[in-house]
């Protein structure tokens, strides 16, 4: 009887692996994982630390599916006036061939005074690469962004927002807003910072409701993204349902408005992620949802709605009889691309 191959074990992680909040300089940084909202901001954090070192710091970008042979070692050359340099690595969980066979000749001896940084959103391709940094090649860190898919995890995420900027909330008021924003870590930061801008002293279960009444049955930004999409009726479903639930027809054409101007800045822009989102002040996940929600549009219905955003903005604001039917009009426009307006 022949003998049954040996299982294959894990590979064993022979690097720190971190929070993304707990990023911190190293030869080669890991950022894993499939939140890329949490992703973004620990390459945000460690730029922003590396800067406080040294200004001079010089920041390059690579895409590691369109790598081309040579690029990482010409990136990671001494300069003439030695300024460290940071090389932020994206899509290496698409990365070609070439890429993972330099990186790994890389890593045999890392350039002094350079940090790779190599974001890895999930999947097998460049595993070898990863077990290679997992196992200690490079001496680096991982950061791992795993998605938070427990009430749990994102009430730790939140309470954690307060907590760094030294305000207080209660249990019930962070229940609320979590439950307001669960579909969506991005969102969930955002309406924090809000709080944390506009609200005073201790944030409590009233304060959310003044901000974002409504929100907890219905996230205004799943009517915007239903209708951005094209899925009229499941829009207006969603509309009604949280305009019965409470909802004010301005922070619901507020959702729209965000989308679609951010559309709007990309319509037609080139470049990767990173270049655009540094271009037009935005977040690299901000820039890839954009492109994918402009997929369908032209840029005479991008500009027709937006200018009906305008006018709906007048009639729920009293310039006009019927907000419902205004907000009802702007979904339908914006479920038919423009097409309607």
């Amino acid at each position: 009887m022949a003998a049954r191959p040996a299982a294959k074990t894990a590979t064993k992680v022979a690097i720190p692996q971190l929070s993304w909040d707990r990023v911190r300089p190293a030869r080669v940084v890991l950022v894993s994982g499939t939140e890329g909202f949490l992703a973004d901001r620990a390459i945000r954090l460690l730029r922003d630390t590396l800067r406080i070192e040294d200004p001079s710091l010089e920041v390059s970008d690579l895409e590691a599916d369109q790598y081309g042979p040579g690029e990482l070692i010409t990136l990671a050359s001494p300069s003439l006036f030695a300024e460290p340099r940071l090389i932020r690595v994206t899509n290496v969980e698409k990365c070609t061939d070439a890429f993972i066979a330099e990186t790994l000749a890389y890593l045999e001896s890392p350039a002094d005074d350079t940090y790779v940084l190599l974001r890895h959103a999930g999947g097998v391709r460049g595993k070898k690469l990863l077990d290679a940094i997992r196992g200690g090649l490079g001496g680096g860190i991982e950061i791992v962004c795993a998605e938070l898919k427990k009430d749990t995890e994102k009430m730790e995420f939140a309470a954690a927002e307060f907590s760094s900027a030294g305000r207080r909330i209660t249990p019930g008021a962070l229940r609320a807003l979590v439950g307001a924003f669960s579909d969506d870590v991005s969102e969930l930061a955002s309406a924090c910072q809000q709080l944390l801008a506009d609200a005073s002293e201790e944030i409590t279960e009233v304060t959310v409701e003044k901000y974002y009444s409504g929100r907890v049955e219905t996230n205004a930004f799943k009517v915007a993204d239903a209708a951005i999409a094209g899925r009229h009726g499941e829009a207006l479903i969603l509309l009604r349902h949280a305009l019965t639930s409470g909802a004010d027809p301005v922070p619901m054409l507020a959702a729209f408005a965000a989308k679609l101007r951010t559309m709007a800045k990309l319509a037609g822009a080139r470049g990767n992620s990173g270049q655009l989102a540094s271009q037009f002040g935005l977040a690299p996940w901000q820039v890839d949802r954009a492109r994918r929600d402009l997929a369908g549009w032209t840029d005479d219905g991008l500009g027709a709605t937006i200018e009906l955003l305008a006018e709906t903005d007048a009639q729920i604001k009293g310039g006009g009889r019927d907000p419902v039917y205004a907000l009802e009009r702007m979904v339908r426009v914006v479920a038919s691309r423009g097409s309607g307006a």
